[in-house]
């Protein structure tokens, strides 16, 4: 003041040193980085990402074996992608998810498919079958139609091709399996209709 009092400059400084250590506590207590919390919300995202998965069904009912004992090599060391075999027990082959057929063989012995949300299966029913040029097979869809699950594809005459020589060990594999993070096949020694047969990690 003019006449020399400073006991109001003292009580400003006090206020000031209070107002800082308040707004310090608050900053530290409750203040985040963003790039933080962008951090952690990618994270969770990649978890969550990791953690999907989709279920192909079995195509065609029938003793189930690895691809490794295919005699064929481009299926048994996997040059076509992971999948599995399956000896069949009849000679029905259905749809293993909802999707879209991409390629049906003029031969009718191999059909891909791509599931609604991106998976591609190869399904190729007996080995050599191509020979048989369509014999003793018969499609019940066209390239591009679109299919259910358990909606019939093809059938063939099991007994008629095994006659002729052929082995009718089925091949089902996923062709994009680059896309996923693994591809893990059944454990069961048997499949029938609708049981779940590969489950494909994202």
């Amino acid at each position: 003041s003019p006449a020399g009092e400073a006991s109001g400059m003292y009580a400003s400084f006090a206020c000031i040193a209070i107002s800082m250590v308040v707004a310090f506590l608050l900053t530290f207590f409750f203040w985040k980085d963003n790039s933080v919390v962008n951090e952690e919300q990618a994270v969770a995202e990649n978890n969550a990402v990791k953690l999907s998965k989709e279920i192909v069904v079995t195509p065609i009912e029938g003793k189930v074996k690895p691809l490794s004992e295919i005699k064929d090599a481009a299926f048994a060391g996997g040059a076509l992608g992971k999948g599995i075999a399956i000896e069949p027990s009849n000679g029905k082959v259905v749809a293993p998810f909802d999707g879209t057929i991409m390629t049906l063989f003029p031969t009718k012995h191999a059909i891909g498919l791509v599931s609604d949300n991106g998976c591609e299966v190869l399904i190729h029913i007996g080995l050599d079958t191509v020979q048989l040029e369509g014999k003793h097979f018969e499609a019940h869809v066209k390239q591009g139609d679109k299919v259910t699950k358990g909606q019939l594809l093809v059938t063939f005459d099991k007994a008629a091709i095994e006659k002729e020589g052929y082995c009718v060990d089925t091949p089902v594999i996923i062709t994009n399996t680059a896309d996923y993070l693994d591809i893990v096949e059944t454990q069961n020694a048997v499949v029938k209709s609708n049981e779940d047969l590969i489950t494909v990690l994202l």
